[in-house]
């Protein structure tokens, strides 16, 4: 006998003697929870006699997997606007690679997992303060193709 528990699941249709037996083993039952699959099988006679004993039948829900995330999205989140690589990111949390990746793309992170050769955010910072593609490329000694290549990119 549980005396302490009010709610219990079941994955089998109500019958009588079951419900003989549930209120035997739980004398304190408030609520029985099933998929819908049961609560549509089972008979809404035993549904209303339960209702009379102050017994409620729900249905309830309980699938797919759990998330297993623990909050460590925010961590990841918090890593990756530090600048922190996801590859950085893996090693320093100690999760696997693919998770990082899965986690950022889960929460629309913009990140950016390719070396540059040159530092896009600097020449369009120098654009802004109004030098000309020859200036930057002569100021930062880069190809003048290659200003125009990253300045024109979406």
């Amino acid at each position: 006998m549980d005396e302490d528990t009010t709610t219990i699941h079941i994955t089998k249709t109500l019958t009588s003697s079951m419900i003989v037996e549930l209120i035997d083993e739980y004398p304190n039952l408030e609520e029985i929870t099933c998929s819908p699959s049961v609560y549509n099988r089972t008979s809404n006679t035993y549904i209303d006699a339960l209702k009379q004993l102050d017994i409620n039948v729900k249905r309830h829900y309980n699938w797919g997997a759990k998330s297993r995330s623990n909050g460590i999205e925010f961590y990841v989140l918090k890593l990756s606007d530090e600048g922190l690589t996801p590859k950085q990111i893996s090693q320093k949390l100690e999760i696997s690679l693919n998770r990082v990746y899965y986690l950022l793309r889960k929460a629309n992170a913009r990140f950016d997992n390719r070396k540059r050769k040159y530092d896009h955010d600097e020449i369009k910072q120098l654009k802004k303060d109004g030098l000309k593609p020859k200036e930057i490329s002569d100021k930062l000694d880069i190809p003048l193709r290659s200003v125009y290549y990253i300045l024109n990119k979406k």
